[in-house]
Order: structure tokens, then sequence, then C-alpha cells
């Protein structure tokens, strides 16, 4: 048996032990994310984009990222997704706030999707029938409480390790039993009400987030944090350290159920707790907790800042750099692909074995065959219409040079909304500006848009941040051709070397620096791991170009800048 906590001395003994279920007694993580990553992209058709919380009311840097990569990718933030800890509850409380109505139809919106996904459910760690068992033996009342629809429930209770668990619970409590989702209180107070039992201390809830514990707070019970996903031992000390400004702290911490065994060992043996039965005769086999999971490989491309020659002129690119207007972006694509037939575009797409990636090939053939995008990339919104023509077209100048003036007549239905792709970005615009630093912008968009774009964006505009601003129609060819930059750099008299920076979130930003031998800053604002990154750029003899840098976000880029010039 381990070591009490602390805490674990002044636990009071559990009558009834309440479990969340998914996370803490399950795992049905691959249905979940699915589902998730089906019903984000329909924020829009749900009226929700305009429902999320705005940065500055987040409750963490976390969340920040997380609201800010829904908002513009419509997707999960691929440090979630790789590591798989966060609930879809977790997930709407910090996109929604307190905003019940949105939430409500968030959650009804994924009940929808999960339909097609729900079913494939198995214990969370090895063991857990086992454990319920022995908890059953001693007396303590068992029940569910979860936000999960009764309708997913009842049927993976019916599935999992055959159906066996079912008899151990006296009572199960759904989302849609109740009036509301937790943390409100309603699920507990209900199964405690089916339970005939009081609300108080000897009421344990075992849940795995942080909305479990304030749900269990809140109720007037006693809250333990089962720690299955592995979360750093620093967030959670952090927590229950400081307890005081934080009361929904957990009273106990435990890693596996067998941690579980040893807390009510530890009561009984203390004789702080009475139970059926002597624990410590009648324990299950040691079951070994869940394993982490895989770490993410985060993109370690930053060099020694002495290795970058710092900039006397920056160039940023626009659109999902400096801005988000993503929206406008893939619907003015929806509209253009059907017209390629019609364009005399579809012969001139390259072949597959052309293509520099085997994504690149499938969304070729896909276009080919459909005259749209593959879903997966309307999907993961990361990349530009640019860079679309570029992996369809590739060297054929006159067919991209048709497909941009057909986009651009579309994009005239849909553009005007534009927002900061961060929202420091005038900030981090008006210290290069204070340390002396010419700034520019360099986009593909014609300048009919980015006139209104520069005017429109946070109300007053970015006009009086830039020193020069090239726009695709103002030079013979676009983007990853370099006579945009040649251009820039003659307006301000600036010599073509490295001390010119060209910031921007596409291949085609980075093709476009290195032809034009200055240096190129990728901005990974689309959270591609390594892995994505070295597939990208591969560095060979048929595609050899590469970023000298990637930041992920603007923080990154600003530290880079201050390293560049300390050094």
């Amino acid at each position: 048996m381990s070591e009490p906590s602390i805490h674990q001395l002044s636990l009071p003994s559990p009558r009834v032990m309440l479990f969340d279920w998914h996370g803490t007694l399950v795992d049905t993580l691959d249905a979940m994310y699915k589902t998730m990553e089906e019903m984000l992209p329909q924020l829009e058709e749900l009226d929700l984009v305009g429902e999320l919380i705005p940065e500055e009311f987040c409750k963490s840097p976390d969340d920040i990222k997380l609201v800010r990569y829904i908002r513009i990718f419509r997707k999960l933030h691929p440090k979630i997704l790789a590591e798989r800890r966060v609930s879809r509850t977790e997930i709407f409380n910090a996109v929604f706030g307190n905003n019940t109505e949105a939430k409500r139809r968030a959650h009804n919106a994924y009940n929808q999707c999960y339909r097609r996904h729900y079913g494939d459910v198995k214990p969370f760690q090895e063991g857990i029938y086992e454990y319920l068992s022995t908890l059953h033996q001693m007396g303590i009342k068992l029940a569910i409480a979860t936000n999960r629809s009764r309708e997913f429930l009842d049927h993976e209770l019916s599935l999992v390790e055959g159906g066996r668990w079912k008899p151990l619970f006296d009572t199960s409590v759904c989302a849609d039993d109740v009036t509301e989702y937790k943390p409100a209180p309603d699920v507990i107070h209900q199964a405690l009400s089916n339970l005939g039992e009081p609300i108080s201390p000897h009421v344990w809830y075992v849940g795995d987030s942080h909305t479990d514990m304030q749900t269990a707070y809140i109720a007037g019970i006693t809250p333990v944090f089962y720690n299955g996903a592995h979360w750093e031992e620093r967030w959670i000390d952090r927590i229950i350290d400081n307890i005081e400004q934080n009361p929904e702290a957990p009273r106990l911490v435990i890693d596996s159920f067998e941690q579980l065994m040893d807390a009510l060992e530890f009561l009984q043996e203390q004789k702080l707790a009475s139970f059926d039965i002597r624990l410590h005769d009648h324990r299950p086999p040691a079951w070994p907790p869940r394993p982490p999971p895989p770490p993410r490989i985060e993109p370690d491309w930053h060099p020694n800042a002495y290795r970058l020659t710092p900039p006397s002129l920056v160039l940023f690119d626009w659109h999902a750099t400096l801005v988000d207007t993503l929206d406008a972006m893939y619907h003015a694509v929806d509209d253009m692909l059907p017209l390629l037939e019609e364009l005399k575009l579809i012969d001139r797409l390259i072949k597959p074995e052309q293509s520099k990636t085997p994504e690149d090939a499938k969304l070729v053939e896909h276009v080919r065959h459909y005259q749209q995008l593959h879903p997966k990339v309307k999907a993961d919104r990361k990349i530009s219409r640019t860079d679309i023509f570029e992996v369809l077209f590739g060297e054929d100048q006159e067919a991209k040079l048709i497909a941009h003036q057909a986009f651009n007549q579309h994009y005239r239905n849909h553009y005007g909304t534009v927002l900061p792709f961060e929202p420091q970005v005038q900030m981090m615009l008006e210290g290069l500006r204070s340390i002396h630093l010419k700034v520019g912008v360099i986009t593909n968009r014609d300048r009919e848009f980015f006139v209104h774009e520069l005017a429109a964006v946070e109300g007053n505009g970015w006009a009086h941040l830039f020193d020069v601003e090239v726009c695709g129609d103002d030079a013979p060819r676009r983007k990853p051709h370099p006579d945009q930059i040649y251009l820039a750099a003659k307006k301000l008299e600036c010599k073509l070397d490295k001390s010119i920076w060209y910031v921007g979130e596409s291949t085609t930003d980075t093709i476009s620096a290195n032809i034009a031998g200055i240096t190129s800053v990728f901005f990974n604002g689309a959270q591609w791991d390594l892995n994505w990154l070295q597939k990208i750029f591969p560095g060979s003899e048929r595609f050899p170009h590469k970023p000298d840098v990637v930041v992920n976000d603007f923080s990154e880029f600003w530290a880079l800048i201050l390293a560049c010039y300390r050094a």
C-alpha cells in the first residue's frame, strides 16, 4: 500500500461512490474525437462561431489557443488531438464559457454526430471490473453520473466487457435525465435522490476532468481526481496547494484504481472508515495504470539566433498570417472549382506522379474527378488558395493565372469579414516600427480586395503600420515567383539579402523567399507537427526549398526578433 497524502488523512469515509463515464471508467476516445472532428466544421451553420468566448475572457493560455484554433480552422488544436486527454464537455466549457444556450446547441449537434461513431468502448484501464466488484462487496453504493446521453450510455454499458458491469451500479444519471450539463450539479443530485442518500462529503465523485471537480464541489460532495490521462503533477499540485483560491480542488488524486484501493485501505486500517469486508484481505490483484499518451513531436526548427541576420525590413503574408479570411476564401474556392471544365483547366491539372506528396496527388485526383476540394482539405482549413493552385497546376503559369482570375470573381461575393489572426498582431507590428524596422505586406490577394480588408481590420485599419504593400496584380507574376518581393525591395530601396525577412504560412511563401535570397520565416499558425513540416519541406533535389526558421505564433516571432538584436 502506498503512503497516504496529507489530503487522504482528512478524507471522509465513502458511503456512495459516483463515477464519471468517459475518461474514468471507459475509453471511448476514438468515437469522441471522430465526432468532434465531424461536428466542429458545422459551427458556422449552427451559428456558433460568434458565440465563441472572446480570448481575453479565457481562463488559461491553453484555452486561448483552443478558442483561436477552433475559430480559424474549425478543428481541435493538434496538441489536444495528440494527447487525447480532454473531453468534449471540457472543450465546450472552454470555448463557450458560461453561455449555456451555446453549449446546449453544441452538445445537441455533438450527439447527432456521435450516433455515427459510438459503440467502440473498452475499460479505461485494466482491472476496472475487478475494482468495481470489490467496492460493491465493501458495501459502497456505486453510480454513474455523466454528461453522456442516455441513448449512448445504456448502449455502451451493455457492450463493455459483455455487459457484466451493469449489476454493479445502483443507478445512473445522464445529461438528458436532468436540466443542465456539468458543471451544474444536477446529475449528482439526481443520482443521490435515486439512491435515497443525502448530499454530504461521504459521497465521493471520481472523475478525470476539472469540470468533474467543479461539479462535485458545487454539489457539496467529495471530489476525487482520476489522473488516468497522466496530466503533469505540477499542474495538479498547483491547484491543490492553492486550495483557498481553488476550493474545487480534489481531496484525493489517483493515477490508477489501485491507488483508489490504497486510499480506502488506509482509511479502514486507521479506523477512519468501516466497510462490509476487510479490504486488506479481499483486494483484487494489482493492475497497472493506463500507459501515458504518446508525446506530440513539436516542430524544432528554431536555429540559434546568431545564425540569423537581424532584419532591417520585415515583410508579411496577409491571409492566414496577419489576418483570418478563411471563411471567404474557402467559399470562393468552393464556387470556382466546379467551373474548371468550363475554364478548360481539367486537362491542365498535373499528373499524380508530379506531385510533391501523396496527399497532393490525392487532392489533384479528387479535383479531377469531382471538381471540388477533398473533404479533408476543407476540414483542415490549413492550405491557402495559392497553395491549392500550386498543387493543382504546378509550373503551368497560364493555368494558375486563369484560376486566380476565376477565384477573384467569386471572392467578390464573400469577402468583407477580416479578423486579426491573433489578438496581439497590431501590437506586434507597432513594436517592429518602434525599433525602427521597415514593415510591409506581400500578398497574392488582388489590390481591390486587399485595400478593403486593410481598411476594415479592427475597425480603424492597419494602413499606417506598413511602409510598403505589394498585391498579386501589382507584379507580372504572383508567388511563388519572387517578383513581388523584388518590387517591395525596389520601392524601399533595400538591398536583396538576408536582412529582409518574409513571414508567411505557406510553402509558396517559403519558395518566394528562398528564390529571392532573403530570410524565410515559416509562420506555423496551423500548428503542423514536425513530421508534417518535414514532409512539405523535404529539402530534396526536386523540392529543395526550406524555411530558415519556424515560429508557431507571434509571441515566438517577437522573441526571435529580440534575440537577434541581443545577439
